[in-house]
C-alpha cells in the first residue's frame, strides 16, 4: 500500500461526516422511524437507502465532488433525502426559499453555480422559468408530473444503485451553501462545512440532552438554518423527526400534531407559539413526554413568553440563539433561567466562545453595549465568493455577528440590536429593540417594528409600526404619553403608524427593510 493511500485510510479512519451519521443509524435502528411528514414516513433504512440511490443517480448524471445543488420544495421527505444524497456525493446542496420570485431565484443559482435543481410537483414551474437562461443548470428533477425539461425525481432515485456512494468527503468540505436572508440586502452564502454541522449538532445534542429515540417536531422550514438544526440531532442520536408542512401554518393542526405524536421537544417561532397557546383547548392537551419548547428566529414580546409558560408550566421554556454563518446555535436560554432571566437570549453554547468589542475589538465593561464575536468550530468556512465580506466578517480573528448586545454579571447575553439597525438621530445612538420593547408594553400593542427614517432635522428618526391587539387603535398620542416614564425624550418614535401585519421572513424575521421602504419618505415634506 502506498502512503497516499495511506494517508487517506488513515483521515477516511478519523473523519465523522453527516452521510455517515445517517449509514450508522441505518446499521444500528434499521427498522426505527426517521422521518414523518403527513402520511408519510422513512425508516433509517429507507432513508439511507433512497439517499444512496439519489447519490449514485447524481453521479450518473455528471454530479461531482463540490458541484452545487439546489433544493427548491416546500417542506417534504424528499428535502432531507436530497440533503443527504448531495452530502453522501460531496456535492452541496443549496436550499433555497421557495417563496422567492423567479429574479431573485435566478440571482441565487447564477450566483451559487448550481448544476442541478431539485424541485417538487408545485414548484417545478419556479424552477423552470428561474432556470431558463441559465446554462450551467444541466438538468432539474421534480417529484411531481414530468414536464418540459423537469425530469421524474421518482425516476430519478429508482435509476440508482442503493449501494453506498464510493466519494472521498472530507470534513472540510462543504455541507451546505445557505444564503442569508437578504433582510438588509442581496443574500450572501454562508459556507457551511460538515464539521461545521456536526459540531453544532453535537452542541445540540449536549445543551438540550437529546436522547436515541426522542420524537422532535419543528414549525420551521427546511431552507432555513434553523429547520436543519432541528432534524440533525435527532438524526445523530437516532430519533424521529415530524415534518410539518412549511405553508399556511395553522395552530388548530400544530396543537393537533403535539397531541398525536407526544414530541419529546418541539420548536415554533414566536408568533406561532402565540397562537398555539391561545388556543382554548391548549392547556388540557397531554404533554406529559414534551421536556422542551423551544423559540427562536425573532425577538418574542413578554406577554408572548409569559402565556407559554403559563400554557404549559411543567415544560422547559427554551430561547435558541444564533444565526446561519454560526451553522446557527450560539447561545442558550433554558431551564428556570427562561424565566428568571426573561429576555436574555442566554449562556454561550458549548464550544463556543464569545467576545463583546467596541468598534475598535476592545472588550466593553459588563453592562456595557458592544458586538458580539464568536469562535469555535462552528463557524462558517466564509461567504461563497465573497472574499472582501469574508474578511470583513473574520476581522482580527473573530466572526462578527452584526449583534449588538449586553451581558449582565451573570454572563448572562441580552441582544440590544443589529448594527445596521441603529439609528443615530442628531448625533444620538438609538437602538430600536429598547424603543420595541417599551411600545410592547402598551396593553392595546400586539406587535412593533422600529425602523430609522430619514428627518430634516435630526437626520435620523425612529418610527413605530405598530400591529393593535384588538380592532381599537389607540391614539398615536397616548402611546407617546405611555412612554414617557420608560424612554429618554430622544428615545421616543417621532410617529406611529398602524399595520394589518408586519412583513417577515421565511423564518418570521420581520423585514425591516421593507418597512424603511415604506415609511421613508413620512417626513420628507417637512422645513
Amino acid at each position: 500500500m502506498d502512503t497516499t493511500t495511506q494517508e487517506r485510510e488513515l483521515a477516511r479512519s478519523r473523519r465523522l461526516v453527516l452521510g455517515e451519521i445517517l449509514a450508522r443509524n441505518a446499521r444500528r435502528a434499521p427498522d426505527r422511524t426517521a422521518l414523518i411528514f403527513e402520511d408519510s414516513s422513512r425508516t433509517f433504512a429507507e432513508l439511507d437507502e433512497r439517499t444512496n440511490r439519489l447519490a449514485n443517480a447524481l453521479a450518473d448524471r455528471g454530479v461531482g465532488h463540490g458541484d452545487k445543488v439546489a433544493v427548491l420544495m416546500y417542506n417534504r421527505l424528499e428535502v432531507v433525502e436530497s440533503f443527504f444524497a448531495c452530502q453522501k456525493l460531496g456535492a452541496c446542496p443549496v436550499p433555497v426559499n421557495f417563496r422567492l420570485a423567479p429574479s431573485e431565484l435566478a440571482y441565487i443559482l447564477a450566483d451559487s453555480d448550481a448544476v442541478a435543481v431539485l424541485t417538487d410537483g408545485e414548484l417545478t414551474a419556479l424552477a423552470l422559468e428561474s432556470t431558463a437562461d441559465l446554462g450551467p443548470v444541466r438538468f432539474v428533477a421534480t417529484t411531481g408530473a414530468p414536464q418540459g425539461r423537469a425530469e421524474s425525481y421518482e425516476e430519478l432515485v429508482a435509476a440508482g444503485s442503493p449501494a453506498a456512494p464510493q466519494a472521498e468527503v472530507d470534513e472540510d468540505d462543504l455541507a451546505f451553501l445557505m444564503y442569508t436572508s437578504g433582510t438588509t440586502g442581496r443574500p450572501k452564502g454562508a459556507m457551511l462545512t460538515h464539521q461545521n454541522l456536526v459540531c453544532n449538532t453535537i452542541n445540540w445534542v449536549l445543551e438540550m440532552e437529546a436522547r436515541a429515540g426522542d420524537v422532535w417536531l419543528s414549525g420551521l422550514p427546511l431552507f432555513h438554518i434553523g429547520g436543519v438544526n432541528g432534524l440533525l440531532p435527532f438524526i445523530y442520536v437516532a430519533g424521529t423527526c415530524i415534518i410539518t408542512p412549511s405553508t399556511g401554518f395553522d395552530p388548530e393542526e400544530s396543537l393537533g400534531l403535539l397531541e398525536r405524536y407526544q414530541p419529546d421537544m418541539c420548536y415554533f417561532v414566536p408568533t406561532q407559539w402565540q397562537q398555539i397557546c391561545e388556543l382554548p383547548r391548549a392547556t388540557e392537551i397531554d404533554t406529559t413526554r414534551l421536556r422542551r419548547a423551544l423559540w427562536g428566529a425573532s425577538q418574542a414580546p413578554p406577554s408572548t413568553l409569559e402565556l407559554l409558560v403559563r400554557t404549559f408550566p411543567n415544560v422547559g421554556i427554551v430561547n435558541a440563539f444564533g444565526q446561519t454563518e454560526m451553522s446557527s446555535n450560539t447561545c442558550f436560554l433554558k431551564g428556570e433561567d427562561a424565566v428568571r432571566k426573561m429576555g436574555s437570549v442566554g449562556l454561550p453554547a458549548v464550544n463556543v466562545e464569545v467576545r463583546i468589542v467596541d468598534e475598535e475589538g476592545a472588550d466593553v465593561p459588563i453592562g456595557e453595549v458592544g458586538e458580539i464575536v464568536y469562535r469555535g468550530p462552528t463557524v462558517m468556512k466564509g461567504y461563497y465568493k465573497l472574499p472582501d465580506a469574508t474578511a470583513d466578517a473574520f476581522r482580527g480573528g473573530w466572526f462578527h455577528s452584526g449583534d449588538l448586545v449586553r451581558q449582565d454579571d451573570e454572563g448572562f447575553i441580552y441582544v440590544v440590536d443589529r448594527v445596521k439597525d441603529m439609528i443615530i438621530s442628531g448625533g444620538e445612538n438609538i437602538y430600536p429593540a429598547e424603543v420595541e420593547r417599551a411600545v410592547e408594553r402598551h396593553p392595546a400593542v400586539r406587535e412593533v417594528a422600529v425602523v430609522g427614517v430619514s428627518h430634516p432635522r435630526w437626520v435620523e428618526t425612529p418610527v413605530a409600526v405598530v400591529v393593535a391587539d384588538g380592532e381599537e387603535r389607540p391614539e398615536t398620542q397616548e402611546i407617546l404619553d405611555f412612554l414617557k416614564t420608560d424612554l429618554a425624550s430622544y428615545k421616543k418614535p417621532s410617529a406611529v403608524v398602524f399595520v394589518d401585519e408586519l412583513p417577515r421572513n421565511a423564518s418570521g424575521k420581520i423585514l425591516k427593510r421593507n418597512l424603511r421602504d415604506e415609511f421613508g419618505d413620512l417626513f420628507s415634506e417637512q422645513g
